[in-house]
C-alpha cells in the first residue's frame, strides 16, 4: 500500500487528507481520485488543495469544499460536482465535459 497524500496548494507539507492506495490503483492513475472521493466521504476540508492535472473523471465530489483550489489542468470528465464549493478555485485549461455542476458555487473561479 502508498500514501497518496492531498496537500495544500501554498504549503506543499500542509497535509490535508491521507489514503492508502494499492499498486494497482496508483499505475491506473486513479489514486488521487480514490483519495479524494474518500475525503469528501469523510468530510474533509479541502479547501485550497493541490489538485494540478490530477485524473479525477467519474469523481463522486458532491458537496464537496474545493474553494480556491488548484484544478488547473485537471481531468473532470463526468465528474459528480453538485453543490460543491468551487469558489476562487483555479479550473484553467480543466476538461469538464458531462460534469454535473448543479447548484456549485463558483464565484471567482478562474477559468
Amino acid at each position: 500500500m502508498h500514501t497518496v497524500k492531498i496537500v495544500s496548494r501554498w504549503n506543499s507539507a500542509k497535509v490535508l487528507f491521507e489514503h492508502e492506495a494499492t499498486e494497482e490503483r496508483l499505475a491506473s492513475g486513479l489514486a488521487m481520485r480514490d483519495a479524494l472521493e474518500a475525503a469528501c466521504a469523510a468530510g474533509a476540508y479541502l479547501a485550497d488543495a493541490y489538485l494540478a492535472d490530477a485524473n479525477l473523471a467519474d469523481a463522486n465530489l458532491a458537496g464537496a469544499n474545493l474553494a480556491r483550489a488548484n484544478l488547473a489542468g485537471a481531468n473532470l470528465a463526468d465528474a459528480y460536482l453538485a453543490d460543491a464549493n468551487l469558489a476562487g478555485a483555479n479550473l484553467a485549461g480543466a476538461y469538464l465535459a458531462d460534469a454535473n455542476l448543479a447548484g456549485a458555487y463558483l464565484a471567482g473561479a478562474k477559468w
